[in-house]
């Protein structure tokens, strides 16, 4: 199943290849500020990147460092994420920011035990953080770098699990950096090549075990929690049952009571907070 070096390498060519005539142009990719890598990587979590980029400038307007955002007031701070969904992980971000500031003298952790434990942050963020703010070698997998090695080196395999994709992800970033190349150019030159791999039909990533197919957002509890929330947001004086006349009804119970089990919301007599 395994592929040898040689050809391990040739992928890489390949990937390079591609890269110097179609890489990619990002916000996040023109900067090493490790806070600006933080704040990009929480918000391309299950979210595409042009949905992602005039948020991210928006974002670094108001809140230019992680001082500036641990010490927002929570709703200006889910007020600017609106629209990009997953609240969560707004919540998840500022909490990290306070984090940061409190404990770690304001500076990024580059150190991945650290990282995970910032809230907000698994494996792949971790990992990301280390490749992009610090060009540090760290093994991560995702969707474009699957459809790679899918392509490429295990062409037939079925419920691949993302410990095997990544025995062909590292020596392949070790032979990008025997050829001069640190871990953030080749990461974002593996991505861009996944990524148009993807859109020229190459679909592989239901054979990954980690693979889940994503629910539609119209009619979902995910649009209904991010109705919701707009409204909170709107009435500072709690949110009542009649405002709730735009929200589709079947969904209401389930994405309020999931707000409230998130620590994102408050029922107090009978009516709905932001928690502060």
């Amino acid at each position: 199943m395994y592929m040898r070096k040689k050809e391990l390498s040739d992928v890489v060519d390949i990937i390079f290849s591609y890269y110097r005539q179609n890489g990619r142009s990002f916000p996040w990719r023109e900067t090493n500020n490790p806070y600006h890598i933080l704040v990009s990587e929480y918000m391309l979590q299950q979210t595409q990147t042009d949905r992602v980029v005039p948020k991210y400038y928006m974002f670094l307007k108001k809140f230019p460092t992680v001082q500036k955002l641990a010490g927002a007031d929570r709703r200006d701070v889910l007020a600017l994420w609106s629209g990009l969904g997953y609240n969560r992980r707004a919540i998840a971000l500022h909490n990290a920011a306070k984090i940061v500031v409190d404990t770690h003298n304001g500076l990024i952790p580059k150190e991945k035990e650290i990282l995970l434990t910032l809230p907000g942050i698994g494996e792949y963020t971790a990992g990301a953080v280390m490749i992009f703010a610090y060009d540090m070698d760290a093994v991560v997998v995702e969707t474009n770098i699957r459809t790679v090695v899918f392509h490429h080196c295990i062409p037939e395999d079925q419920d691949v699990d993302d410990t095997v994709v990544k025995q062909f992800v590292e020596p392949m970033m070790r032979d990008a950096g025997r050829k001069r190349t640190g871990p953030r150019v080749f990461y974002s030159a593996l991505m861009d090549y996944g990524s148009y791999l993807k859109q020229s039909g190459v679909a592989m990533n239901t054979r990954s075990k980690q693979y889940t197919k994503q629910k539609k957002f119209a009619g979902s509890v995910r649009q209904a929690r991010g109705e919701l929330l707009r409204l909170c947001l709107e009435h500072t004086n709690g949110l009542s049952s009649k405002n709730l006349s735009g929200v589709q009804s079947e969904k209401v119970t389930e994405a309020l009571a999931g707000l409230v089990s998130d620590g994102i919301v408050e029922k107090r007599n009978n009516r709905y907070y932001l928690i502060e």
